[in-house]
């Protein structure tokens, strides 16, 4: 089995940076580099900006914020860049950090370069050159879930983590901050969503299940396949939102994108991982499988789907919040007001069938 390589494309005119002032920061920082660089950019994502830089046969990944205005502690490149350094040594799916630069005049923006892992990504479908029937895919996706398990079983108390989170009353903060962002995302056409921000408010469980170190953003189109071998994964990337916090806040995170054979169309339409073709293990499975191979206890896990929906709620409503202001014109975000309103409705079905 073999499946083709992540590729980027041409950069769009919105992202272009200045590839000869970062060629001459990064000869300065990474020993090696010659000749003339070419810059590409990664497809996928819809907040941080990731790109390839080529010297000849060294292949060089940078990652940045968007333009426009950002929540406050939001797309910041350098915490990103130092979590991964932190974390490499303990979870080897972890790409090496190679450069940061917090010198704005460089590209206008903080930024990070790390080492390109080559193998591929599954996004919308699964590539037919994996040749995988239900069962390989099964296979794959139970492999997934167990590296998000194997994240959570780092030590968190080691000294070099300690930075990464502030640990205990993780879910009382995530409540209470993602609340916030989501006022302050509102257009003139966002349905406010009061009834979830209380109930999630009402229904949190008045401690975490544990303090670990989770990634926040866990998705296929987040882990690197061998391409060689793609059941394996090699790589986790986006570690942007990644700290000390509770378990299963991280796998609820993961569920709000996980759509399934037997979801609504609008879901569907949503769907950006091949979560929904033979094999994969529907949300409830996924939930199970997670609590027996961690030993805590999943039996009602309406909290944490609903938490994980909203906050893909008001990270979906920010984006088009950018969109509705002018400060990007990437077409694809249009519709997003749309679908942070849908998403409101998805909570809403949980809460009403909730006996929480």
């Amino acid at each position: 089995m073999t499946t083709p390589l992540d590729q980027p494309r041409a950069v769009r005119d919105e992202d272009a940076l200045d590839l000869q002032r970062v060629d001459a920061l990064l000869k300065q920082h990474i020993a090696g580099l010659e000749g003339t660089p070419t810059l590409a950019q990664f497809p996928g994502g819809a907040s941080n900006l990731t790109y390839l830089i080529t010297y000849g046969d060294r292949e060089l990944v940078l990652r940045r914020p968007p333009a426009g205005a950002k929540a406050k502690s939001a797309h910041d490149m350098l915490r990103e860049a130092q979590v991964m350094a932190a974390l490499k040594s303990h979870y080897p799916y972890v790409p090496a950090i190679l450069a940061t630069c917090n010198d704005s005049s460089v590209i206008g923006h903080d930024f990070y370069v790390m080492e390109r892992l080559r193998g591929s990504i599954l996004r919308r479908e699964l590539p037919p050159e994996l040749g995988l029937d239900a069962d390989g895919v099964r296979q794959l996706c139970l492999g997934f879930i167990d590296r998000l398990i194997e994240l959570h079983q780092v030590d968190a108390s080691l000294p070099e983590l300690q930075h990464i989170g502030k640990g205990g009353g993780y879910i009382a903060r995530q409540v209470a901050g993602w609340s916030d962002r989501w006022q302050k995302s509102f257009t003139e056409d966002t349905d406010a969503c009061a009834d979830v921000v209380t109930w999630l408010a009402a229904k949190q469980p008045t401690h975490d299940n544990a303090s670990c170190v989770i990634h926040n953003d866990y998705r296929f189109d987040n882990v690197v396949l061998d391409p060689d071998h793609p059941l394996h994964i090699i790589g986790v990337l986006d570690w942007e939102m990644a700290t000390i916090g509770d378990p299963l806040m991280d796998l609820g995170g993961s569920l709000a994108y996980w759509v399934q054979a037997d979801d609504d169309a609008t879901f569907q339409s949503f769907r950006r991982q091949p979560t929904h073709v033979p094999g994969m293990l529907t949300r409830r499975e996924v939930i199970d499988y997670y609590g027996q191979r961690s030993g805590l206890h999943v039996d009602n896990f309406d909290f944490y789907e609903v938490f994980g929906l909203f906050r893909l709620m008001v990270i979906i409503q920010q984006i088009y919040r950018r969109f509705a202001l002018g400060q990007t014109s990437n077409p694809q975000f249009a519709g997003f007001g749309q679908a942070a309103r849908y998403m409101g409705g998805r909570c809403r079905r949980i809460i009403g069938r909730s006996t929480l």
